[in-house]
């Protein structure tokens, strides 16, 4: 392994530390998306009662929420964030971003509780699993599968999987430059994956299974070599959640 006192030309070495501090952002958004997971996991424990589980209080909600999204969201941004960390020479900046990042996830899970507790008050017991709610869910996760083989989604995907372009076009200076990029790459990731999010109400929020397929699936998509395929990919598997949801739920954990 080399070591930074044995390279002794100046731009090895500059290129040497960054790679360092680029590993070390990686290796801190992992250690914190394993604590998004613990922390959620035991937020969650005995909240699993499927497809349009009741959300719990609001500012319950929006912590676990948050938590969420870290777990699942920061392994296949934390490229996205090294690459800015390393471009903006500066970890404070490189926080910041993040920060912006998680705001505009945090935004999501507000107005998804919103919806929600509308909904709730305004159809009553029509999504219950034994009237609308298979249906619906059902419905849902087609369509995310419908989603997944559009233009838009392509474009939002493209963003996320190589962000130096988008970094670069919205490049802003300063603290509160570095949030807005983050609230703006935030933007581009759940224009990406929003159908997956509604998929994952329709499989059970408060799952930490289903949580799990998602995030997995979010991560191929973002980071495997071949873009298209992890999307078809991706659609083929909602597309059959879909159809088993509709005709035999039972199969469906």
């Amino acid at each position: 392994m080399i070591e930074a006192g044995s390279v002794t030309d100046p731009g090895l070495r500059a290129a040497y530390a960054a790679w360092r501090a680029h590993l070390g952002v990686v290796a801190l958004l992992l250690v914190v998306a394993a604590l998004g997971w613990w922390w959620t996991a035991g937020e969650m424990r005995g909240m699993d009662d499927g497809p349009w589980t009741a959300l719990g209080s609001f500012g319950w909600f929006v912590a676990v929420w948050v938590a969420m999204m870290a777990a699942m969201m920061f392994p296949s941004v934390s490229p996205t964030i090294a690459l800015y960390a390393r471009m903006s020479r500066s970890h404070v900046l490189a926080i910041a971003f993040t920060a912006g990042y998680l705001v505009t996830w945090a935004a999501v899970g507000v107005v998804a509780f919103l919806i929600a507790l509308i909904a709730s008050r305004t159809v009553g017991d029509s999504l219950a699993w034994d009237h609308g709610g298979r249906w619906i869910a059902g419905v849902t996760l087609l369509v995310a599968a419908g989603y997944e083989l559009t233009p838009l989604k392509d474009v939002c995907l493209g963003k996320c999987r190589s962000p130096l372009g988008t970094l670069l076009g919205s490049w802003r200076a300063g603290g509160s430059g570095a949030f807005r990029m983050g609230l703006g790459n935030g933007a581009w990731c759940f224009g990406c994956c929003w159908a997956l999010m509604a998929s994952l109400f329709a499989l059970g929020v408060m799952s930490v299974t289903w949580m799990a397929v998602v995030a997995g699936l979010i991560a191929l998509e973002k980071t495997i070599p071949w873009g298209r395929v992890a999307t078809y990919g991706t659609a083929a598997v909602l597309a059959a959640l879909g159809v088993l949801m509709l005709v035999a739920p039972a199969a469906l954990p």
